[in-house]
């Protein structure tokens, strides 16, 4: 009987395992553990805990979303089914890894029912105070509903089945089949594919237990050398995923340490843009019109620097996102990782050198790019800031562009922060040029009071989205400032080097009206003194008191901010470097969403040097730069009939000017 071939080309080698490859397995396996990669047994328990509490909650929903239109019988017949993707599914998950999670329906039941009707049975029928951040996004290219249960991070998304009107009671029912794309639209083909893909990855590679060990230590180390994730223009986890697969294909009998050692010499002489496949490319599929990757027939395929090619019909580029400036750290990073399992592999280096942090505040850039994120409720900032962190890559893609940016490269993530502001002068601080003068840290009392509420309702500016900027304030109505109390103008923002960055005409931040408390000119009331005797008397204006001689209260001011870093590598060094047509114009684009409510939501861009990077983007132990000593020059002998000619001194690196705000 022959062995199976898999993937679209024979193997590299078959050969069997050395016993010193063996023993780089177990090591490896080790490393991983000590790492903190695996969770324990009980937390996996809870992930399984919670996921059968969804799928009683989706046939919940399902049951009542039927009733709206069907009859009984239909009503009493309906179920829904909970399938995962992801992480979880590959069996790669772990601490704190969130669930990628898909609720399935029969064709009856509408992407609108599903957001009016999920949100609150989700949090009636969970345990109380178990569903906490709970976040529907209905605008998204694939609708999901974000929300943590029980401490697990929760990605939920929806699709229902056109073709069926009831959803088969058989726990072995998949979704392998591809009849049941019919009549779906690309969104809806999309949701569904993130378990057709899962389980195409692990029906095309040799040993499943190799693969799952050599793709936690990929996750790992692309996640230490932060290039691990899709919204920025890296990869993500199902690219990573398909990589370490395919190199699995082209070694079937290898250990898990050997894999690894090969990825990084397989992938760093790969002749991109030629695509990584598991399996042939499926054509002439006609039961979705969502388009299969095809790079002969569409001009946006053939635009794909690194194709990595989903094995699911239809087939779709897992790394669109990636640009000219992401292509070459990650060819930077593969080559430093032949480097070090190569040492690793003979004995010079341990495993635990291949999971090095990244450098990227430490030592990669002198200048970076912050795109500052707020808002003036939480609700609404973890809407704007999920807008904002999947438009960054848009602003690097036109930043890289320019003729003297090298290289232009996101950190993978954000940082949030929370301020506490006296006044608006200060709030234009924080918003406009990311001020942590007012930085605000809940107590531990009040975080955990923060996680025990369930958050409900569904917020109206997620669920329409043509309601009007002005008409959100503080989850609040809009309250006009008395005469003479309109917020002054905030002062000039500079930059790290002292210059001012002005920004361009009608990129003004829009800052919030004053919103006093409503009361009274004159407040009525009886006040009653003492005199000299002890004898009470009314005070002589007849019990009237002014509005001045009441103490004014402060009123905090919160406001929430996430900021995403863009480091900046340049050519030869400009005297000066003007971004602010590329900056202007991704803002106005930004602001032009629905999402975005003037007076609840900012967006600015500002310079930064390494120099001034704020303090939470350092761990423990970690040297932050330090700026160069200035080099002392010798005085001249004193002789005041000579004097020295002076030469002007020139500024150390370009003034950055992009538009602040």
């Amino acid at each position: 009987m022959t062995e199976r071939v898999y993937g679209v080309t024979p193997p590299i080698s078959t050969a069997l395992p050395t016993e010193a490859e063996k023993r780089m397995h177990q090591a490896l396996h080790e490393e991983l553990r000590a790492q903190g990669t695996f969770e324990s047994r009980a937390e996996t328990e809870a992930r399984k805990k919670v996921i059968a509490q969804l799928e009683k909650i989706t046939t919940a929903f399902v049951k009542k979303a039927t009733a709206e239109t069907q009859n009984s019988f239909m009503v009493r017949e309906a179920i829904g089914r909970v399938f995962t993707y992801g992480s979880y599914r590959l069996g790669v998950y772990g601490p704190g890894s969130d669930i990628d999670t898909l609720v399935v329906a029969p064709k009856h039941v509408t992407t609108e029912q599903y957001f009016r009707l999920f949100p609150p049975l989700l949090v009636e029928m969970a345990p109380p105070g178990a569903i906490t951040d709970l976040t529907p996004v209905p605008d998204a290219f694939v609708p999901i509903i974000k929300f943590e249960f029980s401490g697990i991070s929760i990605d939920l998304i929806f699709c229902s089945i056109k073709g069926l009107t009831q959803i088969p009671e058989d726990k072995s029912w998949n979704l392998t089949d591809n009849t049941l794309l019919r009549g779906l639209s690309e969104n809806e083909v999309r949701s569904l594919n993130g378990t057709r893909v899962t389980d195409e990855i692990l029906n095309l590679v040799p040993e499943p237990a190799t693969f799952k060990l050599a793709l936690r230590a990929i996750k790992l180390w692309a996640q230490r050398k932060a290039i691990y994730a899709n919204i920025m223009g890296f990869p993500g986890g199902v690219a990573w995923a398909m990589l370490v697969a395919r190199v699995c294909q082209l070694y079937p009998k290898a250990t898990s340490a050997v894999v690894v050692n090969k990825f990084f010499h397989i992938m760093l002489k790969w002749p991109w843009p030629l695509p990584v496949l598991l399996k042939d490319i499926e054509y002439n599929i006609s039961v979705t019109r969502a388009p299969v990757w095809n790079p002969k027939l569409y001009s946006s395929d053939r635009n794909h620097r690194m194709p990595i090619i989903t094995p699911a019909y239809p087939a779709m580029c897992a790394t669109h996102n990636i640009n000219r400036s992401s292509k070459v750290v990650i060819m930077q990073e593969l080559e430093k990782g032949v480097q070090v399992t190569e040492e690793i592999m003979t004995g010079r280096a341990p495993w635990k050198a291949l999971f090095t942090k990244h450098t990227f505040f430490t030592s990669d850039f002198r200048y970076y790019l912050t795109v500052i994120s707020s808002s003036r409720t939480k609700d609404a900032q973890n809407v704007w800031s999920g807008f904002i962190e999947s438009r960054v890559r848009v602003l690097v893609n036109k930043i890289e562009n320019h003729a003297a940016i090298v290289l232009a490269r996101p950190f993978n993530k954000g940082y949030d922060r929370q301020h506490r502001c006296q006044n608006y002068e200060q709030l234009g601080d924080v918003v406009n040029s990311g001020s942590l003068a007012y930085l605000y840290k809940p107590t531990p009392e009040e975080e955990e009071k923060a996680k025990g509420e369930a958050k409900t309702e569904v917020k109206a500016e997620l669920i329409n989205a043509n309601l009007k900027p002005e008409s959100v304030l503080q989850d609040g109505p809009v309250v006009k400032p008395e005469p003479g109390t309109e917020t002054a103008a905030p002062p000039p923002v500079t930059t790290a080097d002292g210059a001012a960055i002005k920004p361009e005409p009608g990129a003004e931040s829009a800052m919030p009206p004053p919103a006093p408390p409503p009361v009274a000119d004159v407040v009525k009331k009886e006040e009653v003194t003492k005199n000299g005797d002890g004898v009470e008397q009314k005070d002589g204006n007849d019990g009237e008191v002014k509005l001045a001689d009441i103490p004014e209260k402060k009123q905090e001011l919160e406001v929430f901010t996430t900021n995403y870093y863009i480091g900046l590598q340049l050519g030869k060094t400009p005297a000066s470097l003007d971004l602010s047509r590329e900056v202007q114009e991704w803002m106005s684009m930004c602001r032009s969403s629905d999402l975005y409510k003037e007076g609840v939501n900012f967006l600015a861009v500002t310079h930064i040097k390494n120099t001034m990077l704020p303090d939470d983007v350092f761990e423990p132990g970690e040297v932050r730069p330090r700026p160069p000593k200035k080099k002392l020059k010798r005085q001249a002998p004193d002789d005041s009939s000579a004097q020295q000619p002076t030469k002007k001194s020139k500024p150390v690196g370009p003034a950055l000017t992009p538009a602040v705000s």
